[in-house]
């Protein structure tokens, strides 16, 4: 048990498993808004909207960032509603992983509406910091496309080629750029370590010893009332889930009637016996038509060798008498 843990492993150890704890939940919220119609994001912040929805710390920072930085995230009613459902949420989360991480890491007392207590404490850090979060990583991030900009700008450069020039600006500006971001997270996670550590010093140490520590740790994962917990959980999933898909052909967008497509015929079915029958007698046909075609040329040219031997008869004949005809008696001189 470690009394004397530094602000950032403190803030890190409480903010990271409250994450995983409430992530899901407000997700199921999320999707059941978007199929609703009530919520529209823009798919540029998609990831920045994720990271300010799961976290615990973002509930007073949200406001600031879309309203004092004009950060448009998207519209619709179903934001604000998100953001207010996450608030029990994520003090349920935060009270379920401080009670564990007392009794296990620190091995201090938990006290009573510990949850509540160190949501308000992370919300105010994150009221303060996060806006200034934001803008630095903004501005550090800019910075940095233009430098690599301006650098490959220069002459000695220039004859880089375009595939390897995206290769190394990307690089070049997202090596900084994630830099920057991993200090920031852990400046963020140090100030709420230290704003934390006085509800940690106010904790009374536990009677038991360690095997009771562990005992009662075990035991508070455990609900009093494992079927009453179960029923609850599927019934709140079976409705969400009936709530999803019956609101989905409602609120699914179809084209106007000026960008309707012409309709087209789905093709039938492919029956592969059919298309075998069909082809045998189309077969069939064919070879019953080559073969009445074959009879017909034969008995053309048995015609025409009966005319041609017809004819040479005919011509025989007349050569015939010509040749018996006596020749004339030769003139008598006088």
């Amino acid at each position: 048990m470690n009394d004397q843990i530094s602000p950032t492993k403190l803030g890190f150890g409480i903010l990271w498993p409250a994450f995983w704890t409430g992530l899901p939940i407000k997700l199921a919220f999320a999707v059941l808004f978007l199929a609703f119609g009530i919520v529209h994001f823009e798919t540029r912040i998609a990831l920045a909207f994720m990271m300010l929805l799961a976290s615990p710390v973002t509930v007073f920072a949200l406001p600031t960032i879309t309203m004092g930085l004009d950060s448009h995230i998207g519209e619709g009613a179903g934001i604000a509603l998100l953001f207010l459902l996450a608030i029990p949420i994520d003090i349920w989360a935060l009270g379920v992983v401080g009670r564990t991480f007392f009794l296990e890491r620190l091995g201090r007392e938990p006290q009573d509406g510990l949850g509540l207590t160190l949501w308000w404490k992370c919300a105010l850090v994150g009221a303060i910091f996060l806006p200034i979060f934001w803008v630095a990583e903004s501005a550090i991030t800019e910075a940095s496309i233009s430098a690599v900009h301006s650098m490959f700008e220069s002459d000695s450069l220039k004859g880089i080629p375009v595939a390897e020039r995206i290769s190394i600006e990307l690089t070049l500006w997202g090596t900084v750029a994630t830099g920057a971001l991993v200090l920031l997270l852990v400046i963020g996670f140090s100030l709420v370590g230290r704003v934390i550590r006085g509800t940690v010093k106010a904790a009374g140490h536990p009677s038991e010893n360690y095997q009771g520590l562990i005992t009662r740790w075990d035991l508070m994962r455990v609900p009093k009332d494992q079927g009453l917990m179960l029923t609850a959980l599927s019934g709140v999933a079976v409705l969400m889930s009936l709530l999803f898909w019956s609101s989905l052909p409602v609120f699914t967008p179809h084209p106007h009637e000026c960008c309707t497509k012409p309709e087209v015929k789905a093709a039938p079915a492919f029956k592969p016996l059919e298309t075998l029958n069909k082809d045998e007698e189309m077969i069939a046909q064919l070879a019953a038509r080559v073969e009445l075609l074959v009879e017909q040329r034969a008995e053309a040219e048995l015609e025409k060798e009966k005319s041609k031997k017809k004819g040479q008869a005919g011509k025989e004949a007349e050569k015939a008498p010509e040749e018996t005809e006596p020749a004339p008696p030769a003139a008598v001189k006088p």
